[in-house]
This record gives structure tokens, sequence and C-alpha cells, in this order.
């Protein structure tokens, strides 16, 4: 079971035998014993809320281990920083013009993507250039904060934060189009999960009060490395 898209603006409640499962970030697959939950390149991932999602389910009996989830390795990582930005833009809106976001870092983060200068999960592998690449985000963001009268965020900052949480991150890490390649030529079933509906997409849905990516059925092969071939069947609820 594949998330393909968002983030953990979006949460998933599930009853199974009587046992209810909050789930925002992981796939609901996870929840079904002998099922892989798989985070594809198209969400962007605020490792923290990941491991403390996780934690819940552990609580709940349901480990969480590399066993059932993998996430892709060029997945973008949602930073403080990002969470910061959400909540400064929609402060200093007029009313009228707020977007409604979740002040969850989700936009800024796939503003990062697109921009080119996104932490993805393989650059927790490398600490020798990590810095290299939150010195480059944080030209941009510090220029932004300066415009908000916020003051500037230290590489060393982002640093630990990345650093705190590295450990619990990379044993999931995962090739994800191949992965899912692999398991679809060897005849797995595999079931793409949406998180949001048609009208928050960004491209066809009542903009600009959407979310910050593609949420209609096309973005499931985009999302996880798929190619289009692969979606055979297509669900919508309305």
């Amino acid at each position: 079971m594949v998330r393909f898209q968002g983030c953990h603006n979006a949460g998933h409640t599930l009853v199974i035998d009587g046992v209810s499962y909050k789930l925002s970030l992981l796939p609901s697959g996870v929840v079904r014993k002998g099922k892989m939950g798989v985070i594809g390149n198209g969400v962007v991932i605020d490792p923290h809320a990941l491991v403390a999602e996780m934690g819940r389910l552990s609580e709940q009996g349901v480990p969480i281990t590399p066993d059932n989830l993998r996430i892709a390795d060029n997945a973008t990582l949602i930073l403080s920083l990002h969470r910061e930005l959400d909540g400064l833009r929609e402060d200093a809106a007029k009313t009228g013009t707020k977007i409604g976001t979740t002040r969850r870092g989700i936009g800024p983060a796939y503003e990062d993507k697109v921009g080119r200068r996104a932490i993805r999960v393989m650059d927790l592998v490398n600490t020798d250039t990590l810095r290299g690449k939150i010195e480059r985000a944080l030209t941009h963001h510090n220029a932004l904060r300066k415009g908000l009268g916020e003051s500037e965020i230290a590489v060393d900052t982002i640093y630990d934060e990345l650093i705190a949480i590295r450990d619990d991150i990379l044993p999931f890490r995962e090739t994800v189009w191949k992965l899912l390649d692999d398991k679809r030529r060897a005849g797995k079933r595999i079931l793409f999960e949406g998180a949001q509906g048609t009208l928050l997409d960004i491209d066809h849905g009542t903009y600009p009060f959407v979310t910050s990516s593609n949420t209609v059925a096309g973005q499931a092969s985009a999302g996880s490395g798929l190619g289009p071939g692969s979606l055979n069947f297509v669900l919508g609820i309305t």
C-alpha cells in the first residue's frame, strides 16, 4: 500500500476488529499483518511527526519496522524552518486571503522541492555533504525571514535537528521505484492510497485554496516511480 502525495495534514481513522488506528503519514496497510506500507517520493515527510506516529502505533501493538514500512530515499523532508514559515505567512495574510494552512510546513517543503534546494531522505546518509545542502536552503529561507522581520537560522540548528532524527529514519530508506517494479513483475497487488480529494489538487482544485501537490489519481505514478501503465483501476469516492 503506497502513499504518493501530501503529508500529515490529512488523517485517516481505521477501525479493525473494534480497534481504532489514527494514521496521517503512514499508509493504512501497516496495520494489516503481512502487508507492506510504502511512503513514495511524492510525499513530503516531517521526520519527527513520522517517528511519533510510529510510536503511537507501537503502543497499540503494531510495531513499525523495515519489514512493514519503506520510505522513498528521494522523498523531501519537512524541517522546522518550513513549519515556522508556514505560520508566519498565514499570520501575515489579510482576512479573506488566508489559505487555511495547517501550519505544518507542507507547502514550504514542496516549494523547496521544486526550487531544487530540498533536503531529502538520502541526504541524511552522507553527513559530510549535509551542511552544504543546508546552507543552500538557508540562503533562500533567511532572506525570506529577514523580509518578515524574523531572525536568521544557523546551519548548526538544522544540522543538529536532522542528526537527532537520522538513525530513526535511515533504516526505512528504500529505492521505492525499484521495490515497486520488482513487486509488480512478481505479480503482487499494489494499492495506491490518496490522502485528499480532487478539489484540493494544486492544478485542478479550487485554487488558491488548495494543497501544494497533485492529489488526482495520475499522481500515483509520478509520486511512486511506477509508470502510468501500472495503474489499471481507479476508485474515486464522493
